[in-house]
């Protein structure tokens, strides 16, 4: 386990992020249930180390129970942040809702106080910005500039953006407003196309958090399991690449997870990389792909697959 300074923030954070999105019980996304137990034992095995770096959202779960879990198990701890744990979360409209606006941003951070049991916030992202366009996103009264005043009234301490688009995160990187962002599924081991975010990310300060190494399942697995990539059927030659690279880690005694993770993990310009995880055992399974040794040959020969020099047939 590494960790790492969180951009200029001054926080320092596993290199590995919990992440949260299924913990709240999202059967007809994921295809399975996880009960309240379950997710509250699950950030209670997830605080007891070696990751220090939680992330959540406003709208994980129905009604927020992602945040209501991790609020219990601090509850359960004793209340309050754990020292050296830094917990992220999102603002994001009511679900159903598309308002977007300043005062919905200061409602969602209200109930994201309440549901986690603190009294301030140490991160917050404006969520998925291409639910509005880039005007309203700015304008008087918006919803960056509410992140903007609560961070000055001490409610939260720092604030960052978490979307998909990659020209629209370096838009909002632009305004120098932001302390981190987030991308999914835009740096894996078949798509790189979030690297001109991470180097802009990197000259500003601003911490890079990439979120989704697997692409939804099948950078764990194979297409063997699933066929699906960043929430769409994957085409031939997408599952050509996949094949050849688990081919490649099968021959050399290696998961391919493994490689998929540590495809973010060792890359300097990524501070973390958000891994779902909604049982205990999650945590030691990650930490065991995290720890898995990996030959530069293995990651030589996997290169031209990665960048799509060699397209198997």
């Amino acid at each position: 386990m590494t960790y790492n300074a969180l951009g200029r923030t001054g926080l320092t954070v596993s290199s590995v992020c919990v992440g949260t999105s299924a913990l709240g019980s999202h059967p007809d996304q994921y295809g399975y249930e996880v009960d309240t137990e379950t997710g509250v034992a699950t950030i209670a095995r997830a605080l007891s180390g070696p990751f220090t770096f939680i992330d959540t959202s406003n709208e994980y779960g129905h009604g927020g129970d992602s945040e209501r879990r991790i609020g219990q198990a601090l509850a359960n701890r004793g209340g309050g942040m754990p020292e050296g744990v830094v917990v992220a979360t999102k603002v994001d409209p009511l679900l159903g809702s598309t308002d977007f606006s300043g005062d919905r941003v200061r409602r969602s951070v209200e109930e994201s106080l309440e549901r986690l049991g603190l009294d301030r916030l140490q991160l917050v992202y404006f969520h998925d910005p291409e639910k509005i366009t880039f005007d309203e996103g700015v304008a008087k009264g918006g919803p960056l500039e509410a992140l903007i005043e609560l961070r000055d009234q001490g409610v939260i301490d720092y604030i960052g953006v978490a979307g998909g688009p990659i020209d629209l995160e370096l838009r909002y990187l632009a305004t120098d407003a932001f302390d981190a962002v987030i991308s999914h599924n835009r740096y894996t081991l078949v798509d790189q196309t979030a690297e001109s975010l991470m180097d802009d990310a990197a000259e500003r300060g601003v911490a890079f958090v990439n979120a989704a190494p697997f692409g939804g399942g099948m950078l764990a697995t194979g297409p063997e399991t699933t066929i699906r990539y960043r929430y769409e059927t994957a085409d031939e030659q997408l599952l050509a690449r996949v094949r050849a690279m688990k081919q490649l880690c099968d021959d050399a005694g290696v998961p391919l997870a493994a490689a998929a993770l540590q495809f973010s993990t060792r890359d300097p310009r990524v501070a973390s990389t958000i891994v779902g995880m909604s049982r205990p055992s999650r945590i030691d399974q990650t930490l065991e792909l995290l720890e898995t040794p990996i030959a530069d040959e293995l990651w030589g020969a996997l290169e031209p697959l990665v960048r799509g020099e060699r397209v198997p047939e």
